[in-house]
């Protein structure tokens, strides 16, 4: 078993019967700070359905960006066309937010509730370049729908 697929096994377990959303996402990213080595944030932005923007959820690592437009920086990408974002150097992506400049790749994956309409998105962040791979994406996609299921 891979090191991401002990991940997803336990956030499963660790979430289980809990439905508790803030409590939830908290945990999640705790446990992804926890577990991935070479990562300087991990958190999620929740979609504002009366603001049409990302709001700041709960993360672990430096403050953060508190909101983001829809469209703008790789959350708000990965938000607007809910399609994961892997982002090999964040200088070289046109609306690029530096919210870090510590950070130097990252990996947004949109949150959709069941009826598929956007939840908000899990956004890691990291002091390296090209941390992320398609392998880790389909990792953290599968990740993001375990703990979606215990949120909608």
């Amino acid at each position: 078993m891979t090191e991401l697929s002990l991940l997803n096994e336990q956030i499963s377990a660790l979430l289980t019967g809990e439905h508790s959303a803030v409590a939830n996402l908290a945990n999640a990213s705790a446990l992804i700070n926890e577990s991935i080595p070479d990562l300087n944030w991990a958190g999620f932005y929740l979609y504002n359905s009366q603001s049409n923007q990302l709001d700041l959820g709960p993360f672990q690592g430096k403050v953060a960006c508190m909101h983001i437009e829809l469209g703008k920086g790789v959350c708000g990408v990965a938000a607007s066309t809910k399609q994961t974002q892997i982002v090999d150097d964040v200088t070289k992506f046109s609306s690029y937010i530096a919210c870090d400049s510590a950070a130097k790749s990252e990996l947004v994956v949109p949150m959709l509730k069941k009826d598929g309409t956007l939840y908000g998105v899990l956004d890691l962040d990291a002091p390296v370049l090209s941390r992320f791979d398609q392998s880790f994406a389909d990792q953290m996609n599968e990740f993001a729908k375990r703990l979606m299921s215990t949120i909608d």
